[in-house]
């Protein structure tokens, strides 16, 4: 298994020629910000290969150069197939459930003593006593309070029972979160017993086997066949409800310390538990500390989304989760201490960091596709900074003609209303702005 640090190799004169650190990209969805990563690490000098499902974005840009199948029946012979093929420098999972399947595939090699896979695994996430408590969210909050992170009260609940102490102790509102979920899918926010119970048990179920079924057939996605016939049920965590609005830090991290940090306020979402389509850079010393806490607590490497919430009263920012892999802005270049690229190339080739020009002045960004086709007529497409890769128009191009593959963006109920009330968007030029671009998809404000 290759090392953390980045090889050389001798040309036929002697002299030393570096070769580029490889990266293992991970996914089990079609994510465009997966694609946007791959770009981002690929222009700071990184190799990258891809562990994917089929018709991955990722294969429209000129960066991938190799693509394995992810197989959702067989997902960790899937990610072995590849670290075998590859012998990759560092694995970055792309989503949450590449994630917990670096951990379960963690946990077989080393009951079956594959030790180069254990470390590799190690070297791209952390070490193995910190892997537990990353994919258990009330576990990871009381890490948190140990290290002095402020942080909402949060319990594992799994009764009526249990909801009924949370209200005698903690009143509502309240939020209720299962565990192995994301982008808002396994949260309910609640306001009396009655809703609280009700959720608890739509949490709690297993999945039903037509989900699985249409998921497993139309989307080539067989994630959820297992859990559904195995009649998984996952855990179900209630957490204090704070009054505010939403922030995220991206952070990446080598062995417990951080290199790159990114914070912002969200200022738009897909839906109300949806991922954001616009966000603004900030500057937060609160979170700045709790991640800086939390990463040298647990010991972390690799790229990282902490999810905040700022209390409207105080501005105080409370830590709600983690997420153990990069979250849809990691590749924005914002310049010294905020380009994550950059970081883990340093940290994995063992060299100073060397930051990217930065791309805008601009501290509101609209994410691309993500804001364009939640309103084809946003004013932040306009007032923000858009961040459309011109440099790769094959990926523009493949969002704007293939929008119902964002399905993992945007609801179906969105979509129907996008189409019925909404004028089909306008398609993209695939030109590279000029420094004096028409007021449009491809301006930036000044």
């Amino acid at each position: 298994m290759s090392g953390g640090l980045q090889p050389t190799r001798h040309t036929s004169t002697g002299a030393p020629r570096k070769v580029k650190p490889k990266v293992l990209l991970a996914t089990t969805s079609r994510w465009y910000p997966t694609a946007r990563l791959g770009v981002g690490l690929a222009k700071a000098g990184c190799s990258v290969e891809i562990v994917c499902p089929s018709h991955h974005p990722l294969e429209r840009t000129t960066v991938a150069h190799g693509r394995f199948a992810y197989q959702g029946l067989r997902p960790l012979r899937s990610l072995e197939l590849a670290i075998e093929a590859t012998q990759p420098n560092v694995i970055v999972p792309g989503d949450d459930l590449a994630a917990r399947h670096l951990y379960r595939l963690y946990l077989r090699s080393r009951r079956r003593g594959k030790d180069s896979v254990c470390a590799l695994i190690e070297r791209s996430l952390g070490p193995s006593e910190s892997l537990a408590t990353l994919y258990a969210r009330t576990a990871f909050m009381k890490v948190a309070e140990e290290q002095k992170v402020r942080v909402p009260k949060t319990e594992v609940v799994r009764s009526s029972a249990d909801l009924q102490r949370w209200e005698t102790v903690n009143s509502f509102p309240a939020v209720l979160k299962a565990d192995g979920t994301s982008g808002g899918d396994g949260v309910r926010i609640v306001h009396s017993l009655e809703e609280a119970e009700h959720a608890l048990h739509s949490l709690q179920a297993p999945p039903l086997m037509a989900r699985a079924l249409k998921r497993a057939l139309v989307n080539q996605d067989a994630t959820l066949v297992w859990p559904s016939i195995s009649r998984q049920r996952p855990v179900v965590n209630a957490q204090a409800y704070v009054p505010g609005c939403e922030a995220t830090s991206t952070v990446a991290c080598w062995q417990g310390a951080v290199l790159g940090c990114l914070h912002f306020e969200v200022i738009k979402k897909r839906s109300a538990r949806g991922p954001a389509t616009v966000v603004r850079l900030i500057e937060h010393a609160e979170m700045s500390s709790a991640v800086e806490k939390m990463v040298r607590r647990l010991q972390l490497s690799g790229l990282h989304g902490f999810d905040f919430m700022l209390e409207g009263a105080t501005g105080n920012a409370y830590l709600i989760e983690m997420n153990p892999r990069v979250t849809q802005v990691g590749h924005l270049t914002l310049g010294p201490g905020r380009d994550l690229p950059a970081a883990m190339y340093a940290a994995v080739s063992g060299t100073e960091i060397q930051v990217a020009p930065k791309i805008t002045e601009n501290d509101t960004i609209a994410l691309f596709p993500q804001e364009w086709i939640r309103d084809p007529e946003s004013e932040f497409v306009r007032s923000g900074y858009h961040d459309v890769p011109w440099e790769e128009p094959g990926l523009v191009q493949d969002c704007i003609n293939s929008r119902s593959r964002q399905s993992a963006w945007y609801s179906r109920a969105k979509r129907r209303e996008a189409r019925d009330s909404s004028p089909t968007p306008t398609p993209l030029p695939l030109t590279t702005p000029s420094k004096h671009p028409s007021v449009g998809l491809d301006c930036e404000a000044k």
